[in-house]
């Protein structure tokens, strides 16, 4: 297992056999991080974004594929090495499996005809998907990234987390029985949560207190806050916060309002609170900001 870490930002690659490995990355920095892995030819690359965005250069930056939050990109190239070469936006999670076309076809032989690029007449050619998916696989993500499992048994742990998020991600007959789909109640709470984020991010201005929240999506409040909390690593004020801020610099960065007017936009009452908020997260006041942007 090789791990690079700083205070807020972390990149661990965990062997998962070989020629598999499971790549799990977190910037939670107010910057945007560079990552990247060489990868050898015959493999299959799944990458997984859980919360924020971040870009995917090729051919030494000529081309980018974006990856955006509660998506999945899937890469396979049999002519050429697709080197990862990743930019990775401030408060982003990602998810990477890496596996050789040799060790997956072994794990889906039997299941070839249901899976386009294990097919004869695809077996040469290069594959690129990007989709969202499914609450079912962000609870996986989740669990993967978040769990306190201890060392001795990690590795274990997130082998056998693996196979059930590649399970997922090519589970094309879902049944929506509860009999039938022991993943249902995890994903419909999810898919609520999901749902409180829109809300709280679409009315900024005036968001609803969490009891309303709980009640407009169909939750009880302790599993809104604890499911917010796995699932975007934040409460929900504290995760609306950092995208108000996010807002603000953007704002700025426009150089078309003044403090005031970026205060009322996201709905501060007054310059002073605005500017409070603004310093505690920057450590700097908005009108020193602004004017390191305009100088």
């Amino acid at each position: 297992m090789q791990e690079k870490n700083n205070e807020k930002s972390s990149f661990h690659t965990t062997q998962i056999d070989q020629g598999f490995n499971v790549l799990r990355a977190k910037n939670d920095t107010e910057q945007t991080q560079n990552f990247s892995q060489k990868v050898p030819q015959n493999v299959l690359q799944f990458h997984f974004c859980l919360k924020g965005q971040m870009n995917f250069k090729y051919n030494h930056g000529n081309y980018t594929f974006p990856l955006n939050e509660d998506h999945s990109m899937l890469l396979y190239n049999p002519a050429k090495e697709l080197p990862i070469d990743l930019e990775i936006s401030s408060n982003t999670w990602l998810i990477s499996v890496l596996i050789s076309i040799k060790k997956f076809h072994a794990l889906f032989s039997t299941d070839a005809d249901h899976i386009p690029f294990l097919s004869p007449e695809n077996s040469t050619k290069k594959y690129y998907d990007n989709q969202p998916f499914a609450s079912s696989i962000a609870v996986v993500l989740s669990q993967i990234l978040q769990s306190k499992i201890h060392d001795s048994i990690k590795a274990l742990y997130i082998k056998g987390k693996v196979y059930e998020l590649l399970s997922l991600y090519f589970n094309k007959n879902e049944d929506p029985s509860i009999e039938q789909c022991p993943f249902l109640i995890d994903e419909e709470n999810v898919r609520k949560i999901r749902q409180a984020k829109e809300i709280i991010l679409q009315r900024m201005t005036n968001p609803p207190s969490l009891e309303n929240l709980a009640v407009e999506i169909g939750l009880s409040l302790k599993k809104l806050k604890e499911g917010f909390k796995e699932l975007y690593g934040d409460t929900v004020y504290s995760y609306l916060l950092d995208h108000k801020m996010e807002e603000a610099c953007r704002m700025l960065n426009t150089q078309k309002y003044n403090v005031n007017e970026v205060g009322l936009r996201l709905g501060y009452s007054t310059a002073s609170h605005f500017i409070a908020a603004f310093k505690k997260k920057y450590g700097t006041t908005p009108k020193k900001y602004l004017g390191s942007v305009s100088s």
